[in-house]
């Protein structure tokens, strides 16, 4: 395949449009093996190429089997293939093989942990984070005091953050910890930055720790120990792919 260039390349793949991925290129959003883009480079399959820090889809003649992947991220590690900051990324603690490239699904912010998935199908991975596939997430969530009746209220019908509007569809009554820590349940349907910390941070309240437990109907397993990784089985596999 001949290289094409960064904006068509990504067009074709229904990232965006031209004009929105040209804006990306001068805000410096996306990178290319590892080098931020400008408006004229070429690229193809064989190119790592990154928005805001997470590998795209790549386009691939490749008839591999898709495998999936389930981590359990530990606290203190970046979603990230490299860290300026020297920090440990995901792809330094994990140990897996493939016959091509190892893609994140999603991201967890640096001290978010629990469930990540990890493929080597590009497409797949596209699919399982665009916005419009309203995939679900489901958190628990630790934090400084007990919600009110109204607070609920509010995180269930939206308030407004930085970024525009934002709600959970689920919220779980809170349990009670030792002192006044209240642990909650929650769900949505999209993974903007920060969003569920963000949501708690609204109403006054400080996320102490935060969970990922469930992503596109796969659960963490109970028996899969912090910072190990499981290959999914066949069916379970088969369920992610029925999203694309």
């Amino acid at each position: 395949m001949s290289k094409v260039r960064l904006q068509k390349y990504l067009a074709e793949m229904g990232i965006a449009s031209r004009r929105t991925i040209e804006s990306w290129i001068t805000e410096q959003r996306i990178k290319v093996n590892g080098k931020w883009a400008n408006l004229g480079i070429k690229v193809d399959s064989s190119d790592a190429i990154e928005l805001d820090g997470e590998l795209v889809q790549q386009k691939s003649d490749s008839n591999e089997v898709t495998k999936v992947w389930i981590y359990n991220k530990p606290k203190g590690v970046i979603c990230s293939r490299h860290d300026p900051e020297g920090r440990p990324t995901v792809f330094e603690k994990v140990a897996i093989e493939t016959d091509g490239r190892l893609l994140m699904v999603g991201r967890l912010d640096f001290n978010t942990e629990g469930l990540l998935l990890l493929t080597n199908d590009g497409a797949l991975a596209h699919c399982l984070t665009h916005p419009k596939f309203g995939v679900k997430r489901v958190y628990r969530v630790r934090v400084s005091d007990k919600l009110t009746s109204r607070q609920e209220q509010m995180l269930l019908t939206g308030v407004k953050l930085e970024d525009g509007m934002a709600c959970f569809e689920s919220l779980a009554s809170g349990e009670q910890t030792k002192g006044q820590n209240f642990w909650y349940t929650v769900s949505l349907r999209e993974g903007r930055n920060r969003e569920v910390r963000r949501l708690f941070e609204s109403q006054g309240l400080n996320v102490s720790r935060l969970m990922r437990i469930e992503f596109a109907g796969m659960h963490l397993p109970k028996d899969l120990k912090t910072n190990q990784c499981r290959l999914l089985d066949d069916e379970a596999t088969q369920v992610l792919l029925a999203i694309k």
